[in-house]
């Protein structure tokens, strides 16, 4: 009786075949995705492309991406926007760190005491629903038509939708498992740093997010009153130039630094908040 050797270290022709099946379906499902999601934005894109070369849509409001992209390339390769940038970014960064300093513990402080959100819940909303445009002459009148001007009137729009959203984190906890805690021995600094706070991180992160898009839209407004440099500085300029590439240049640049916070932001929330799920 004979026995035939089986070669057991020559792949099998089907294990050849399956890892190349796997990717290709991954690839095909990655694709699906994609363009389920940015589709849309990659047809009207396109769209403004081809119908500004076309005659399609006015080239001289909106000119081809392309020259867009090269206006952008040149200005931040070039260095004329740089500090344009620089100074934004240091505008609306200081807003929003000061916004953050003072929203937070101030929200974590309103949330828990019910007598003091009480007494500053009337001022808090009457100020909440003034806009902050609108208090920007006074705040030039006080501050004068410097830095401190601009800073003050981005961080007063940013400061309320962290507030706000802190305070309502605070207040939706579960009061059973406070209770829980307290049953079991805990103290009110243990409650407060092992419950409540964890609790309402994913509340404040929204917050954050909303509050960092709004310093952007500040910003814009306050570079385009009594200032020479910012990006909102260079869109009030190149429009009044009539250099329509350059306008859209920097309003590109703003869009992309927008997207580039949050960004940010929904990767430190996801690390920190692990358990909760997360919008884009």
């Amino acid at each position: 009786m004979t026995f035939q050797s089986l070669d057991t270290t020559t792949p099998s022709r089907s294990a050849e075949v399956l890892p190349g099946a796997v990717i290709l379906r991954r690839g095909v499902a990655g694709a699906r995705s994609a363009l389920q999601r940015y589709g849309l934005l990659i047809g009207f894109l396109a769209f403004w492309q081809v119908g500004s070369n076309l005659g399609w849509i006015n080239a001289t409001v909106f000119p081809p991406l392309d020259k867009i992209i090269a206006a952008t390339w040149t200005g931040v390769v070039g260095g004329a926007l740089l500090d344009d940038i620089a100074i934004s970014l240091q505008r609306s960064g200081l807003a929003f760190a000061a916004a953050v300093a003072l929203g937070i513990p101030l929200g974590l402080f309103m949330g828990q005491i019910r007598a003091v959100e009480q007494a500053l819940d009337p001022i808090l909303q009457f100020f909440r629903q003034t806009s902050a445009l609108a208090l920007y002459p006074v705040f030039i009148l006080l501050l004068g038509l410097g830095e401190t001007s601009k800073v003050f009137v981005i961080f007063w729009a940013t400061l309320f939708p962290i507030l706000l959203a802190t305070i309502g984190g605070v207040k939706e906890v579960d009061r059973k498992l406070i209770e829980m805690a307290t049953t079991f021995g805990a103290s009110q600094a243990t409650v407060f740093s092992r419950v409540i706070l964890p609790a309402s991180v994913p509340a404040i992160f929204v917050g954050l997010r909303l509050s960092a898009t709004t310093a952007l839209l500040l910003l814009i407004a306050a570079e385009m009153i009594g200032a020479n440099k910012g990006l909102g500085f260079q869109v009030m300029n190149a429009q009044y130039n009539f250099q329509i590439p350059q306008m859209f240049a920097a309003i590109l640049l703003l869009a992309l630094l927008g997207l580039t916070a949050n960004f940010v932001l929904v990767t430190l929330q996801r690390r920190i908040c692990r358990w909760a799920a997360i919008p884009q």
